[in-house]
């Protein structure tokens, strides 16, 4: 009895075949393939940067996009922009309701939405000519990923900014928060 096999490209570089029908096979299928920009590429992007707009901003202080903007205020130098069309003001900043509104073309624009919502603030990124999107840890569109980068956009997806910013500046904790030791560790700003 003959069964359909598949050849599945192994993340180090080897192939093998599976059975198509199963549970690996699918499992492998499954998995993403797209891959954003490397440590040294995010260290580039973050330095570069002197303005940040938050897509998904929230009042509620349980939120990521709060305490992420929250932290962006206190612990960089950018210009930090909250975007969304329900709140007029949090943390005593204006909040504006898309990126067509900001005072400035945002050098990053950090996204707190649904994956599904991703294609549709690429299509607004591009139209404000914003260079880079950064879709936060724990979201993610393959697809819109790979259509963002075709035009010209440099991706980031599922990674926090503020984790990403912390580390690269000597202040991450495993837990991400900055422990207050004193380190002769040279950081980056």
């Amino acid at each position: 009895m003959a069964t359909d096999t598949v050849t599945t490209q192994l993340q180090n570089g080897l192939s093998c075949e599976l059975p198509a029908n199963s549970p690996l096979a699918k499992l492998l299928k499954s998995q993403r393939t797209w891959v954003g920009p490397d440590a040294r590429e995010r260290l580039r992007i973050l330095q570069n940067a002197k303005s940040v707009a938050i897509v998904g901003m929230s009042d509620k202080s349980a939120r990521s996009s709060y305490f992420v903007g929250t932290y962006l205020l206190q612990s960089s130098n950018y210009r930090v922009y909250f975007v969304n069309p329900m709140i007029t003001e949090v943390l005593g900043q204006k909040v504006y309701p898309d990126l067509a509104s900001l005072p400035e073309v945002p050098d990053i624009v950090d996204v707190f939405r649904k994956g599904s919502d991703i294609p549709q603030i690429v299509d607004e990124v591009l139209a404000v000519g914003s260079p880079c999107i950064w879709v936060q840890l724990g979201i993610w569109n393959e697809q819109a990923a790979i259509d963002a980068e075709a035009k010209g956009l440099t991706v980031v997806m599922d990674r926090c900014l503020k984790v990403e910013h912390a580390r690269f500046n000597g202040g991450l904790h495993l837990l991400g928060f900055d422990t207050g030791v004193i380190t002769s560790r040279k950081t980056v700003r």
